[in-house]
């Protein structure tokens, strides 16, 4: 039987990371499914290493590795794609908000009808404040209109088959941005609603600089629109300063400019132009 491999990126998650194994592993065990689980430490500051170390002990289906520091979500989960050794993978959240009852579900997608990627969508974001809410509306509807591709209510909750996932680590990005990248690169697809649970112990991990800066690295990696954006104002401060640079010659001619004024003032905006 195809084996799945699951990727579970992990931070400060010491309290509960050992009943979110003991859940996945029921759910996988019950639906009859070959599995590995591989959990990436992203520089906990807590004993979350010391526990996954203990249940690597206990179950002989479970591989874990440890960031030398805290490089943040989307560097755990490619970390993690890299050691997959299933025919497909999927990723969920340690806190188990992605409802692990869906995978039996997205597995059978992919076995049964050939889906290369299964991918599960919030049909309910669950608590969130209003804030956070319409500011994540705001950026996907930017990264709608900037890349053309529709991510509002995407999640890193979806299965990858192993051709979409070779794919995928073939890619030379420094800047990764999961759910963005493995939507790009297309393949046959179908997506599942979930409603996004209570964390099942302790406080989200997602400060609102962190969110801001994954916004960042997600637009200046995923589209092309920045440079287009700089390339844009570039040749409009150009238009500006050659109009600058007319006045500034007819002011000397006309004998309202100090001596040196001009050439000074020509070599600044030629200089500021390119």
């Amino acid at each position: 039987m195809p084996k799945l491999s699951l990727v579970i990126p992990v931070f400060n998650e010491e309290k509960i990371i050992e009943n979110s194994i003991n859940r996945v592993k029921s759910i996988l065990t019950t639906a009859d499914i070959e599995y590995e689980l591989i959990l990436i430490d992203d520089g906990s500051r807590d004993d979350t290493w010391k526990t996954i170390k203990e249940l690597a002990q206990k179950h002989p289906h479970l591989r874990a590795a440890k960031l030398s520091r805290n490089f943040g979500k989307e560097s755990a989960i490619f970390a993690g794609l890299d050691l997959v050794k299933g025919d497909c993978c999927v990723c969920i959240d340690a806190d188990m908000q992605h409802p692990p009852e869906l995978i039996p579900k997205m597995y059978k997608l992919w076995k049964d009808e050939t889906i290369d990627v299964v991918e599960a969508y919030k049909s309910d974001r669950g608590e969130e404040s209003v804030f956070y809410k319409y500011s994540a509306k705001l950026f996907y509807q930017l990264l709608h209109k900037l890349s053309g591709i529709n991510l509002e209510n995407a999640s890193d909750f979806r299965l990858l088959d192993k051709r979409s996932l070779e794919t995928l680590r073939a890619m030379p990005e420094k800047q990764t941005f999961f759910r963005g990248l493995s939507t790009w690169i297309g393949f046959t697809r179908k997506q599942i609603a979930f409603d996004v649970e209570d964390r099942s112990g302790g406080s989200t991990k997602w400060s609102l600089s962190s969110l801001i800066k994954l916004a960042i690295h997600a637009i200046s990696s995923f589209t092309a629109a920045p440079l287009y954006l700089s390339a844009f104002l570039g040749f409009g401060l150009l238009v500006a300063f050659v109009i600058l640079l007319i006045q500034t010659f007819i002011m000397k001619f006309l004998g309202h400019a100090s001596d040196g004024f001009t050439t000074v003032i020509g070599l600044q905006l030629v200089i500021g132009a390119t």
